[in-house]
């Protein structure tokens, strides 16, 4: 990462999540304010921060596979149910597994 380059967690945020981790901030961490300026419940500012620290531990842990991060992300957006995703992910897995070597017969 260049000095002029943001980290990945940072790019893997939209607009919404920005603004929201800004207000977080400035309100140093205080969820009652925060549920306060927007209007909503204390439970509904955790809720949002949880989804938020999902999404950024997902960019840390982003792996070879654009497909399953894409899965997981869109899991992470309440987009796809987390049952769906791993249903997903479990047959994509099985359908890019190495086949088994084929059995060798005994020649006579």
């Amino acid at each position: 990462m260049s000095p002029t380059e943001p980290p990945a967690w940072i790019t893997g945020l939209d607009d919404d999540d920005l603004a929201f981790a800004k207000r977080f901030l400035l309100a140093s961490g205080s969820m009652k304010e925060v549920a306060c300026e927007y209007g909503v419940s204390y439970p509904t500012v955790r809720l949002r921060l949880d989804r938020l620290i999902q999404k950024i531990r997902l960019a840390d842990q982003t792996g070879d596979d654009p497909y399953i991060d894409l899965i997981k992300r869109l899991a992470v957006d309440d987009k796809l149910s987390l049952d769906t995703a791993r249903m997903l992910i479990d047959a994509y897995r099985r359908q890019h597994a190495q086949p088994p070597a084929p059995a060798q017969t005994p020649q006579s």
